[in-house]
């Protein structure tokens, strides 16, 4: 897998937008970069790929300015440039949008477009008339003349804060335009829109470097994909060239299909027992989960996989229908707490909202689930707190500086490790995982995977939803697939097939 081509190096650097080169940086004496690379060019989409900590996040400050090289060049259309800050990098022509948006809620979109040096004004007056003119023109760029220029940017829908965050880099000449995650907090249908317009700037010359997790966007989207590992940059190469799995072990130095642990753990004692279970979605439905299983669960968004999910957890008021655990009833009233308290116990997809405080430490979020392990006689106990906290962190190997760290400033994939401490420390019989792995890198998803593998192990029951086929396949020992609501078919895992399980997920029989 190499890029290396018999072409003069002044005709490729022609072509470049932007041209990192031998790039190496430190952090306290520890290497985060060493001699990494990574060559766009104009009119293309360049997936840059790789592990938490592998080193991308620090090679795109290195590339807009935020940071600077310990060695190496940056060439900006072929002219080699140092920026020494954000400005200088947006001067050249480089932009990066992250993840959480950086729009200014409280102003309106002309305002968020044109902010700044851009901002049409005469004696220190701001041409209204002509900077909305300007702002419309950039939306009608990117084919989102909809989006009104007077709302205030605060109460647009995530795609459209997107939509503005681009209009606004391409309003300063953006000729290459780097996209952290853009596509996390998006729905399927918002996805499809940031995609058609992505394309039309890839045809528009802009170079694009795409961030994500997510490999099958990767696939649809980019043209080339560059992979990092240990702050190196391994190797870059047309996308049209590799499959998902030579990415994946590339990126974490193994083959992908040892992310998977052996399966085997599933006994014939049965856990859990559904019988004709509705909600609003959910009609009718029954199933059963053993001891030691992993069942998983697939199907299209909107099937009914997370209200299962939230009324099996007691977190969504069941119309009808029963539960069990052992043999025991789980009360249909109740909520959460009965659903606890019969052995039950939910991770849920969003788990920056409904998971963790995002503002609060580690060891608080872990304890407020179990007070009555951190407490005697109404008094919380510090010392309890942070052993719960420590006993946690290292069974799920958590990396951060302390228990008293807040959980904001971890990685994504540990964010979700403190989920699963909080949970774990109840020692749940049956354990309902939503989405386990959404917008985790493929190392800390093998850690998860090894991690759901060794509960099924002690006896825990386990059912995983998944929107990922692959996962589904890999991780389960059973697989149910929901459609409108219902069960619409079983497969055993082992020797499943994607294809399969896709035409129940459409409601049809294989």
């Amino acid at each position: 897998m190499s890029t290396a081509t018999a072409e003069p190096r002044a005709a490729q650097t022609e072509r470049l937008a932007l041209r990192a080169t031998g790039i190496s940086k430190h952090f306290d004496g520890v290497a985060a970069l060493t001699e990494a690379r990574l060559e766009v060019r104009p009119g293309e989409i360049h997936a840059l790929l790789g592990e938490n900590g592998a080193g991308k996040s620090t090679l795109i400050k290195v590339l807009t300015g935020v940071h600077q090289p310990d060695a190496g060049s940056i060439e900006s259309a072929g002219e080699e440039v140092q920026f020494s800050g954000v400005r200088d990098a947006h001067h050249a022509g480089v932009v990066a949008l992250y993840q959480e948006t950086s729009i200014i809620p409280t102003v309106s979109v002309a305002e968020n477009i044109l902010l700044g040096e851009r901002t049409p004004s005469s004696s220190g007056l701001v041409r209204w008339s002509e900077l909305r003119r300007e702002a419309r023109r950039q939306l009608d760029r990117l084919n989102q003349g909809h989006i009104p220029l007077r709302r205030l940017a605060g109460r647009l829908s995530p795609v459209q804060q997107t939509m503005v965050s681009v209009a606004r880099a391409l309003a300063s000449d953006a000729r290459v335009l780097i996209l952290d995650e853009p596509t996390a907090a998006l729905t399927d249908t918002e996805i499809k829109d940031l995609f058609s317009v992505l394309r039309g700037l890839r045809a528009d010359g802009v170079g694009i470097v795409y961030v994500s997790h997510r490999l099958e966007e990767v696939f649809e989207l980019c043209d080339r994909v560059t992979i990092m590992r240990n702050g190196q940059t391994i190797v870059t190469q047309d996308v049209a060239e590799m499959t998902i799995d030579e990415v994946i072990s590339t990126m974490v130095g193994r083959p992908a299909e040892d992310l998977f642990p052996e399966r085997g753990t599933a006994t014939e004692r049965v856990v859990l027992t559904v019988e004709g279970l509705c909600g609003n979605k959910v009609q009718g439905l029954s199933l059963s989960a053993h001891a030691g299983e992993v069942l998983g669960i697939g199907g299209l968004a909107g099937s009914g996989r997370s209200e299962l999910m939230r009324l099996l957890a007691g977190d969504q008021k069941r119309t009808s229908g029963t539960i069990s655990v052992d043999g025991r009833a789980v009360p249909g009233t109740g909520g959460v707490g009965r659903a606890l308290d019969r052995g039950i116990a939910l991770v849920p997809e969003e788990r920056r909202s409904q998971g963790v405080s995002v503002g609060a430490s580690i060891q608080d979020n872990i304890a407020e689930a179990n007070l009555e392990k951190v407490s005697s006689a109404g008094w919380v106990s510090s010392r309890r707190v942070t052993e719960l906290a420590r006993r946690g962190m290292e069974n799920l190997r958590v990396k951060a500086r302390s228990p008293r760290q807040a959980v904001g400033l971890l990685s994504g994939g540990n964010q979700q490790k403190v989920v699963l401490a909080k949970m774990l420390a109840r020692n749940p019989q049956v354990l309902l995982l939503d989405e386990p792995t959404r917008g985790i890198d493929v190392g800390t998803k093998a850690e998860i995977y090894r991690l759901i593998r060794q509960l099924a192990a002690q006896g825990t029951t386990i059912i995983a939803v998944s929107s990922e086929l692959p996962e589904l396949i890999g991780l389960s020992d059973r697989i149910l697939i929901m459609h409108e609501g219902r069960v619409s078919g079983e497969v055993p895992a082992e020797g499943a097939d994607e294809e399969t399980l896709l035409s129940y997920c459409y409601g049809r029989n294989a």
